[in-house]
């Protein structure tokens, strides 16, 4: 007994939560019953939980018992009266730290998608500025259903809504796949990490280059490299989680939440990463520049000949990062990136030094599966200061999240040295 009661007051005094205050939303599928003990690990965690349950959820679940559970009013409606003036989902929805949706049906996604009102949950949604994240639960054959995938796609990529996936098992009506909502521990996990690490970058301006450039050679030809932007992209995405001021110079195309200036010649980047620069707090280089253009450009398409050959004269392309590393000043971190295909070490560590750098990531070309046109990646990370990471074979949004570590100890480095 004396055991148990230890590991339960252990348990009371880790409060990862304390002081936030999460909106719990639950709309109308069979997985709302585990609500209950959502909630209940919620607030044990130390939030202040409150559930927004739509129409169709008060036929799998009952406000009582949330509201038991909460120790708060449960809320359900969207014009019902609550006492104050202040109108309930625009009060709520400005105390929030969090809001999830567990379970989020396809109706629901669906309707955040598109902005839909007609309800408590949508609208305090769009009436908060507060982190959303949507635990999705469905037959699986509704979860593959396009419509399905579209919306998903909306939430995470326009909105940065963040996505927790559902589990592969048996649903309520039998059916076998991937359609069960995350189990609670995971939710919990997921919102434990997400409120850690969110507003870590609060008031920082961080500038990412994304994909490779390319190097017109006529109207139709160019040369350019095989860099697919997925490296800068998951860096902007994981910066932007966690509330910086995020700019995106990219070669892709996206779409996105925060700036994106769309770029294709080394010239053109260079242009609008100096135009950021001096308000940046970071740059972030993951873009592969082409390190030489062709010298003339043919106003028409080159035509073939009867010869074999064709010559083309190239002449070297600017080093933005060597640019900016010579006037970057002391509150600023730059990040650059080494793809070597041989000597990966030291190469990058004179790169570092070189261009006077704060961090290099540097990777392995040769080694198949990874790196270009990969989401995953395999990196050696080295410091000015000497240190030395190795980051195995991992999603590049973890090799992102990682990053962003760095900066943030960075960041916090630099406000606990004096200024002189």
């Amino acid at each position: 007994m004396k055991r148990a009661r230890k590991r339960e007051e252990t348990f009371e005094k880790f409060n990862p939560l304390e002081n936030k205050t999460i909106l719990l939303g639950i709309s109308g599928g069979i997985a709302a019953y585990k609500a209950c003990d959502l909630a209940s690990m919620l607030r044990r965690s130390g939030a202040d939980v409150h559930a927004v349950l739509t129409k169709n959820a008060k036929e799998f679940i009952t406000p009582l018992s949330l509201q038991t559970i909460t120790r708060n009013p449960s809320h359900c409606e969207q014009y019902g009266a609550n006492g104050e003036w202040r109108p309930e989902h625009i009060d709520l929805a400005k105390r929030a730290d969090l809001i999830i949706i567990a379970p989020a049906t396809a109706d629901m996604l669906a309707k955040l998608a598109t902005g839909i009102c007609d309800e408590l949950l949508t609208t305090m949604v769009l009436a908060s500025k507060a982190k959303v994240m949507i635990a999705p639960a469905m037959n699986p054959t509704m979860m593959e259903h396009p419509s399905v995938v579209h919306n998903l796609e909306i939430l995470q990529n326009r909105y940065r809504y963040e996505v927790i996936p559902p589990e592969f098992g048996e649903v309520a009506c039998g059916d076998w796949g991937s359609g069960k909502m995350a189990s609670v521990e995971t939710i919990v996990a997921a919102i434990a990490s997400r409120l850690v690490s969110h507003g870590a970058m609060s008031g920082k301006h961080i500038m990412v280059t994304a994909g490779g450039t390319r190097e017109p050679i006529d109207p139709v030809r160019f040369i350019g490299n095989r860099s697919s932007g997925k490296m800068g992209i998951a860096m902007a995405d994981a910066a932007f989680a966690r509330g910086a001021d995020v700019t995106l110079v990219s070669t892709v195309e996206v779409d996105r939440a925060y700036p994106v200036i769309l770029v294709e010649t080394a010239f053109e980047m260079q242009e609008a990463v100096e135009g950021e620069f001096d308000s940046c707090d970071a740059l972030v280089m993951t873009a592969a520049v082409a390190d030489f253009r062709p010298l003339s450009v043919s106003t028409n398409k080159i035509k073939k000949t009867e010869s074999e050959d064709i010559n083309l004269e190239l002449t070297k392309n600017p080093d933005i990062l060597d640019l900016l590393g010579r006037v970057k000043k002391k509150h600023q971190v730059i990040i650059g990136f080494a793809a070597e295909s041989e000597e990966l070490l030291s190469n990058a560590s004179q790169k570092l030094k070189r261009k006077n750098l704060d961090v290099i990531v540097g990777n392995d070309i040769t080694v198949p599966d990874i790196g270009f046109g990969s989401d995953d990646n395999a990196v050696v990370i080295l410091s000015e200061d000497g240190t030395r990471e190795n980051l195995t074979r991992m999603p590049k949004r973890a090799i992102a999240e990682h990053l962003c570590d760095l900066l943030a100890s960075k960041f916090a480095a630099m406000e606990k040295t004096p200024a002189r």
